[in-house]
């Protein structure tokens, strides 16, 4: 036990904190723009402009400043999956701790385990955000999900958060029997863009040979030349949840060279999809998203993967959130039951 609470231990430098990477703004003492850039920085702040874009996106992300009615919200994850037992993992990585939580449901083990990884466009984002889902797949399928809080861009850009994400799937095979974990039976998931690198880590698992059972991707992202697909162009320009403006600030942020568009790692579906392992998408019709979702289930299905395709109709991006809402989310989980059920028994 002493080794799994260690383990569980939560150091105060995880790496979903530091704000140290290659992508932070600095300037040099002997820049001769430097008296420029000292002017400008007593005009404005932040000074650099994707500093001045992501402050807001931050803060309106998590609501700050905003009065809500608490009887106007669903009920929180733990309210409705008080059975599933959430602590917190202290992953060691080449880059530092990585900060994970764990749900457990109830019952012995060894479970199957299910690496989770959240979206916010590469660039925000919790593990507590996706609580609700997270806790949802634990109780329903007898799962134990470990949601990665991977580093953000444009502070840390590709591929670190891919980087993360795959020193989490290494752990979880080296390590998951600490947790109650079976090795063998390892499912990743994700959703938007986590669902592009959940999508993204068989490519980086094959090249190591480690074995992934299926693939849960929630509306994700898996070819960054998004404006070729036609529900982006419908879509995008007017989108609610993810809009052009977004997207292509997402896009630079987290790519910082064009020639990554191009990257498996990055854009999973230009990638070697033989051997892939089988694939459930979950998408909406009111996504822009959408038809990128079915070009990369057209092409696992060409590569012969098992593929499954649930569609909400009339949904939009990420339209499984919240519990009580809308009936396509019980639809959409029970897919998944459906999916990881038949994904166990292979």
């Amino acid at each position: 036990m002493g080794d799994i609470e260690n383990r569980r231990a939560a150091p105060s430098d995880f790496v979903d904190e530091r704000a140290d990477g290659p992508g932070v703004v600095s300037v040099a003492e002997n820049d001769p723009a430097a008296p420029f850039y000292r002017l400008l920085s007593k005009l404005r702040a932040p000074v650099a402009m994707r500093d001045m874009m992501m402050a807001p996106v931050r803060a309106c992300y998590r609501g700050e400043g905003l009065a809500i009615d608490p009887a106007e919200l669903p009920p929180s994850a733990a309210q409705v999956y008080p059975q599933v037992l959430v602590s917190t993992l202290a992953v060691p990585s080449d880059a530092g701790p990585i900060r994970c939580e764990c749900f457990t449901p109830p019952g012995d083990g060894p479970m199957p385990m299910m690496l989770y990884v959240h979206g916010g466009g590469f660039v925000v984002g919790r593990s507590e955000d996706t609580a609700y889902v997270t806790s949802r797949i634990a109780a329903e399928n007898k799962f134990i999900v470990v949601s990665v809080n991977y580093r953000w861009a444009p502070e840390w850009p590709f591929p670190a958060g891919l980087d993360d994400c795959m020193a989490v799937l290494r752990w979880m095979r080296d390590a998951g029997a600490d947790i109650g974990g079976d090795a063998s039976r390892i499912l990743v998931c994700g959703d938007s863009a986590g669902g592009n690198l959940a999508a993204a880590l068989p490519l980086r698992a094959r090249e190591e040979r480690l074995s992934i059972l299926a693939t849960v991707l929630l509306c994700p992202l898996t070819d960054f030349h998004f404006e070729k697909f036609a529900s982006y162009e419908r879509l995008a320009p007017t989108g609610v949840v993810i809009d052009a403006s977004f997207m292509g600030f997402a896009r630079g942020a987290y790519l910082t060279k064009s020639q990554q568009w191009r990257d498996p790692r990055a854009s999973p579906a230009l990638g070697d999809l033989n051997g892939y392992p089988r694939t459930l998408l979950i998408s909406g019709t009111a996504d822009p998203l959408v038809d990128d979702n079915r070009a990369f289930a057209e092409k696992l299905t060409a590569a012969g993967v098992e593929v499954m395709h649930f569609i909400g109709e009339a949904m939009p991006h990420g339209f499984y959130f919240f519990p009580g809402v809308l009936k396509e989310t019980d639809a959409a989980f029970a897919a998944i039951t459906r999916f990881v059920a038949v994904a166990l028994q292979s």
